[in-house]
């Protein structure tokens, strides 16, 4: 008898891979953190919202059109997936050359002409021997 063992190196639960809710039909919003979730200031964005764009990241690489709304407007994507942010934030979402993302959020408090970056997240290729 031979038994089916994954080699994958990220094993995922049979029922589900944690991205789309097996509840949901098509057209029904994701949520990416699993309920809605409103980040109040800087500290719980940086803390919460890594792991919520790496989410939103994987799910851009399988569903086209949350890249496309994800790429052309961040905030309205996240916010229909569940995800607020204050006022004061926003984010840029681009890619380089290898056509690999890069989300940058930034911070700009009101009547500032200035932005300070509060966070990245790129995809980067590792490889080892």
């Amino acid at each position: 008898m031979t038994t089916n063992k994954s080699t994958a190196l990220v094993t995922l639960p049979t029922s589900s891979t944690g991205l789309v809710p097996q509840n949901a039909s098509r057209g029904e919003a994701t949520l990416l953190a699993g309920k809605d979730v409103t980040l109040h200031n800087r500290e719980e964005v940086r803390n919460k919202l890594p792991d919520i764009l790496g989410r939103a990241l994987a799910k851009a690489w399988l569903d086209p059109d949350f890249e496309r709304q994800f790429s052309m407007e961040p905030l309205a994507a996240l916010a229909e997936a569940g995800v607020h942010l204050p006022a004061t934030m926003f984010i840029e979402v681009s890619k380089s050359v290898a056509d690999r993302p890069k989300i940058v959020v930034y911070e700009q408090q009101d009547g500032s002409k200035f932005k300070s970056r509060v966070l990245y997240l790129q995809l980067v290729m590792l490889a080892g021997k």
